[in-house]
């Protein structure tokens, strides 16, 4: 090992008075005896590499660290210095080459994770077994590429939390449901969550690409969404809400704070019983309304009656589906945009229907 510290002394000078062509080849050099030599190297020989390359890379063009990135990524023994600043480097493509394949800890991926850019992430989303506290980060901070990225490396590790939002995310893009699809260790309630939600040519891609065992679960799935849909768009059976609803109203005891923890404590039907009485909607046409995918007609509903956000925000809660907080945020932004006069004649015309198509 004489020869990497005889290397020192014009270190030492290429770093004060060196131009850029001459720093960049000594590094070249320094980088070809480490890779010529690396196999054989103990940790006290790797070590002093490190300090030599440390020092110089400090004083160095980004062309000369991306083509050093691109040679230390696959040496398994890299100095672990020099790999971490690369690795750090806000310059993508002096980050990418370590990121994607050399031996870097939990904590300085965690690092990287949090901070740095989308093109960082995806570089993180590429490596082989990244660890459940990595892909958490890069399913909540990532993009739609970096998300479809993580799916699709079946050497991630995945916690529940990172599969629930894959789902989440899923739910308006077909192609990352199919990718969330068709990985083995998905659990099983969350597939079940996604076929569920999932459109009907998606539902046979993953059932033609599943291995057999698979595809018996999928169709076993399937049948059952199939029926607990069927009994889902069966009518409700409102008598038994309306009775007690109108009898309220007829002693001038009912009002949005009735029909506000008629919702708040999940009874569907006195909760659309009571919104149909006050709102004077045949109740056959308040379901139809509520059980629609978007929350618009409760807006309209709350917003005709009078009814404050935390009511309207309960009705929608309250229906079979409930609502994400993403939804929620939508359907708030919405309500405060739209006027009562709106509301209104939208809600005369309900009130002539008559519960008719």
């Amino acid at each position: 090992m004489g020869a990497p510290a005889s290397l020192l002394p014009e270190l030492e000078d290429v770093v004060q008075n060196g131009s850029p062509a001459r720093r960049a080849e000594t590094l070249r050099r320094i980088t070809n005896l480490f890779l010529d030599g690396a196999p054989g190297f103990n940790d006290d020989h790797v070590a002093l590499f490190d300090d030599v390359i440390g020092c110089l890379i400090e004083q160095i063009e980004a062309k000369a660290l991306a083509e050093l990135a691109r040679r230390m990524a696959p040496v398994s023994n890299a100095p672990a210095g020099v790999v971490r600043k690369l690795a750090t480097s806000d310059d993508i493509s002096v980050a990418e080459p370590v990121l994607r394949e050399a031996n870097l800890e939990d904590p300085d991926l965690l690092y990287i994770a949090e901070t740095k850019s989308q093109a960082h992430l995806l570089a993180l989303s590429t490596r082989l077994g990244i660890s459940e506290t990595i892909s958490d980060v890069l399913v909540r901070r990532g993009d739609k590429q970096v998300v479809h990225s993580v799916a699709t490396n079946q050497q991630a590790k995945l916690s529940e939390n990172a599969f629930t939002e894959l789902v989440k995310r899923a739910e308006r893009d077909d192609l990352l449901a199919e990718k969330v699809g068709q990985r083995t260790d998905i659990p099983p309630r969350l597939f079940r969550q996604l076929l569920m939600q999932a459109t009907e040519v998606v539902q046979h891609r993953l059932l033609a690409s599943a291995r057999p065992e698979t595809q018996a679960e999928i169709k076993r799935v399937l049948t059952k969404v199939v029926g607990e849909v069927g009994a889902k768009a069966a009518p409700r059976n409102y008598a038994a809400a309306l009775a007690t609803v109108r009898a309220l109203h007829r002693e001038g005891k009912l009002s949005e704070v009735e029909l506000a923890a008629y919702a708040n404590a999940g009874k569907y039907e006195e909760t659309i019983a009571a919104l149909a009485t006050l709102c004077s909607v045949p109740v056959d046409v308040v379901d139809r309304l509520i059980t629609g995918e978007r929350p618009d007609p409760v807006l309209i509903l709350g917003r005709a009656a009078g009814f404050g956000w935390p009511t309207v925000k309960a009705i929608i809660t309250a229906r079979p589906d409930g609502a994400t907080q993403q939804f929620l945020d939508a359907a708030l932004e919405n309500f405060e945009r739209l006027t009562a006069p709106t509301a209104q004649r939208v809600v005369r015309f309900w009130q002539v229907r008559q519960g008719t198509e």
